[in-house]
């Protein structure tokens, strides 16, 4: 089932939007988060995103910008504030439609559904991992983290992944081999230490200080 992120302050118009959606056999989910959009983004991992531009804290355009950085996923914006500058700014940073309000809620759902169906008749999901304000994008391989977007290699991806899919709990040595190498043929285990050394230097230019622990003896970890 597809997932739609819903970002609207207004309650009466989320509770509204979330309850007709449903009713269509999508799953929806109205953002509460609204000075860290992107964390919600990266934990529910949408198909799509519904926008507002009136927010609090950062505007709508501000949260597409963010969004585009390191996902495709369709945007559609929902806004009273339907003049022309307006449209044809949300379109510019990235929306990939615009709807004014008041609108019709049959009207909008079949927008969501045609948008979906042009988005992923050629894309699949984007998978979105999320720690510390920084952003892995594993379809693309590239971590993103305050505007600043490193390209990864594929040693620099799975140490990663498997980091953050494991948050605050250690990951063992053996573990991050299998899931690198693929193979129960002998690694010398100094390998892995230069990989991970490697992206550890790759994080601290970004910025992201002791974002990997080791635990001498057990293994590493994303705290």
């Amino acid at each position: 089932m597809y997932k739609i992120l819903l970002v609207e302050d207004d309650r009466a118009i989320a509770q509204a939007i979330c309850r007709h959606v449903t009713a269509w056999g999508l799953q929806i989910q109205a953002a509460s988060n609204f000075r860290d959009i992107m964390a919600e983004f990266a934990a529910y991992d949408p198909q799509l995103v519904l926008l507002d531009i009136s927010l609090p804290y950062f505007n709508g355009y501000h949260w597409c910008q963010q969004i585009r950085q390191i996902s495709k996923v369709p945007i559609i914006f929902i806004s009273s504030a339907a003049d022309n500058l307006n449209i044809v700014l949300a379109i510019n940073q990235g929306a990939d439609d615009f709807i004014a309000k008041p609108f019709d809620l049959t009207v909008l759902t079949a927008k969501i559904q045609a948008a979906l169906r042009r988005a992923y008749n050629f894309t699949g999901q984007t998978a979105v991992l999320e720690h510390r304000g920084a952003l892995l994008n594993i379809s693309n391989a590239s971590l993103t983290y305050q505007s600043q977007r490193l390209e990864l290699s594929k040693n620099d991806l799975r140490i990663l992944q498997v980091l953050l899919e494991n948050q605050g709990s250690v990951v063992s040595r053996e573990t991050l081999m299998q899931r690198l190498w693929e193979t129960n043929s002998f690694i010398d285990e100094n390998t892995l230490s230069v990989n991970v050394a490697r992206l550890r230097k790759k994080l601290d230019a970004l910025g992201l200080t002791d974002f990997i622990i080791t635990k001498k003896g057990l293994g590493y970890l994303v705290p």
